[in-house]
């Protein structure tokens, strides 16, 4: 049995994908999900299942999401390691940086070439940093006032769900001890 920690893309953001908690919770059970916990309202999910592969795992959860809800919903799975792993390199890109600080989670590897055309300078002092799977957006601004974040994250490296740093060491300090 492996902990995994469950970020879900895109619920809760207006009537139509609307997932409350409690639904999310049994949906997770169903899909075989067990000693699972959910932070906040927001597709934060810890679960222990038998699976062999983080693959397996978004795959269990999508379809029992899709069967419970009649739409997808994107899946990006960590391990308790990965996630430590996150939160320390935030900690590390981050360092000194005033303004705000999220981390676009990926579904997929990224492939390389994309990566460099996500990095390269020119977005009004945003930036961005991939380290494997995980995206750090340094942005001067407000979240939705800038003009890097997810939706662009999305066009360059494919699915991903945004969340901010402070909500990644939270859940880091719940779950991964």
């Amino acid at each position: 049995m492996t902990t995994w920690i469950a970020f879900l893309r895109a619920i809760n953001l207006g009537a139509r994908r609307t997932f409350p908690k409690d639904d999310v919770l049994a949906a997770v059970v169903a899909a075989g999900g067990l000693d699972v916990a959910s932070h906040l309202g927001t597709g934060n999910v810890r679960l222990t299942l038998e699976a062999a592969s983080r693959r397996e795992v978004e795959t269990a959860l999508e379809a029992a999401f899709l069967a419970d809800r009649g739409f997808e919903v994107p899946t990006v799975a960590l391990s308790v390691e990965e996630l430590r792993a996150v939160v320390a390199d935030a900690d590390r890109i981050g360092a000194g940086h005033a303004g705000v600080h999220t981390v676009s989670l990926l579904k997929a590897d990224p492939d390389p070439e994309a990566v460099r055309r996500l990095e390269a300078p020119g977005r009004a002092g945003e930036t961005a940093r991939v380290v494997g799977r995980a995206v750090h957006l340094l942005l001067p601004v407000d979240v939705h006032t800038a003009r890097l974040g997810n939706a662009v994250v999305e066009r360059y490296l494919g699915v991903a769900t945004n969340r901010n740093v402070r909500v990644l060491r939270t859940v880091r300090e719940r779950w991964c001890g």
